[in-house]
């Protein structure tokens, strides 16, 4: 007999087949299950949130604002559709382990999400939720309670969201997190850079630095609290470490009478791998805690943007030294490499999931800008997008999704921050006032 199978769970069958676009045969836990999934398109899941419970007249003021934050991160993905609440039939007054599942099901929703809200005096925030299938009529997992304080709400809202991707798509979340960017402002050919960091969705801009020098990519710490850039504030590009938490910053010993720049931790988050440019030459170089930099790369070559793996085995990269830049993997001590794009064009810019799977690039190609991910073994290339000029992708935590810059044509063009998920879907702009370049996205926030 074939076993019953909510929409719940077909749906995080189909989420994991369309985002890694493996067979469409599936294993059910109880039997075989088969879902066709095409290019990666999924019907995206109808959820309801309802606002929020005020358990006091304080928590008013936080109770709508959550349950829109919430369901803003989840419609955002292109993964789910909110029903809007003018289409609820009953409404939630109080926060119970229980739902009223016919009247969920008479609108179709699948996922209902409830939550209660508690302000204190000292400014102390209490957040708790609930998720449920309505198909099955179950919770699903804990109800769970945050605390913070009331300017910590809109994290409290990432975290909630966080946990109901997960429990639905069984994938990491990635709502709870920062992107680091390059800030512009001015005309095209005399562009001020400053550094900002933003939350992952554009709110919260802060500025890092002054727009007195140019800045280039930065990149975060495994850990969030530090940032490498490259600064041209003495005329030539160097390699700075900004700590987060009190903006304060060190230039990173190098190589004599070099140029340094794009800069990378380690997973360890204390090693920097960089390029250095010297005599015409520029090869990749590694400064490991206590030591000095040690070169990795000698060829007569441009060997530059160095990525690591997950494991910090191996080193992704890019180089000429073929003819036109493309992309080489090589031991993390140096060594031989192995060259692994073989399309037509020129690769740069790789960047190592954190799930280890793949490698995200920009390809030029026929004067199209295109970001796109494959194997790291160079198979399964894919283009997720293309433009007059898209460049410099970052992998958000969980992997599924990349941000990066696309900048428009003409003399007026601007760059703006842009986001796609793995399989190409969902491309849309971050909203942000002013240009945006070089993004780099934080690890979860803890």
């Amino acid at each position: 007999m074939t076993p019953f199978i909510t929409p719940l769970r077909m749906f995080a069958v189909a989420l994991a087949l369309a985002l890694t676009s493996l067979a469409t045969a599936v294993t059910a836990q109880n039997g075989p299950l088969r879902i066709d999934i095409t290019e990666g398109v999924i019907e995206p899941l109808p959820f309801a949130v309802p606002d929020f419970i005020a358990e006091n007249p304080a928590g008013a003021e936080y109770a709508a604002q959550l349950s829109r934050l919430i369901a803003a991160d989840l419609a955002g993905t292109g993964l789910f559709r909110e029903i809007p609440s003018d289409a609820f039939i009953t409404q939630v007054s109080t926060f119970s382990p229980s739902a009223d599942y016919p009247s969920w099901k008479a609108i179709n929703a699948q996922a209902l999400i409830t939550g209660a809200v508690s302000a204190s005096p000292d400014g102390r925030l209490t957040v708790k939720f609930r998720v449920f299938d309505v198909f099955s009529e179950a919770q699903m997992g804990e109800g769970l309670q945050l605390e913070g304080t009331t300017n910590a709400w809109r994290r409290m809202g990432h975290k909630v969201a966080d946990a109901v991707y997960s429990r639905i798509t069984g994938e990491g979340g990635y709502f709870d997190s920062r992107v680091v960017y390059v800030a512009e402002t001015g005309p095209k050919n005399e562009r001020k850079k400053r550094l900002a960091v933003m939350d992952y969705d554009g709110a919260n801009v802060q500025y890092l630095t002054d727009s007195a020098s140019i800045v280039l990519a930065p990149r975060f710490s495994p850990t969030g609290d530090r940032i490498l850039y490259t600064s041209y504030e003495t005329g030539f590009p160097q390699i700075y470490q900004l700590d987060v938490g009190n903006v304060s910053r060190v230039a990173i010993p190098v190589p004599a009478d070099s140029m340094t720049f794009a800069p990378r931790y380690a997973p360890d988050g204390q090693t920097v791998v960089f390029s250095a440019s010297q005599g015409g030459n520029t090869d990749i170089y590694r400064l490991r805690p206590g030591g000095s930099p040690e070169q990795l790369t000698n060829s007569p070559s441009i060997e530059t943007a160095p990525s690591y793996s997950p494991d910090g085995n191996r080193i992704v990269f890019e180089s000429d030294r073929s003819g036109s830049p493309q992309l080489y993997i090589m031991p993390a001590n140096g060594g031989e490499s192995t060259r692994i794009s073989f399309g037509a064009g020129r690769y740069g810019t790789p960047v190592w999931s954190p799930r280890g799977d793949l490698v995200a690039f920009t390809k030029q190609n026929q004067g199209r800008f295109h970001i796109g991910v494959m194997r790291t073994d160079g198979s399964e290339e894919r283009l997720l997008t293309s433009s007059f000029l898209d460049e410099g992708p970052t992998w958000a935590p969980n992997g599924r999704v990349i941000m990066f810059m696309r900048e428009s044509s003409g003399a007026g063009g601007e760059s703006s921050l842009y986001s796609v998920d793995i399989s190409g879907r969902n491309l849309k702009k971050v909203p942000l006032e002013g240009a945006a370049s070089d993004p780099a996205w934080s690890p979860l926030l803890k």
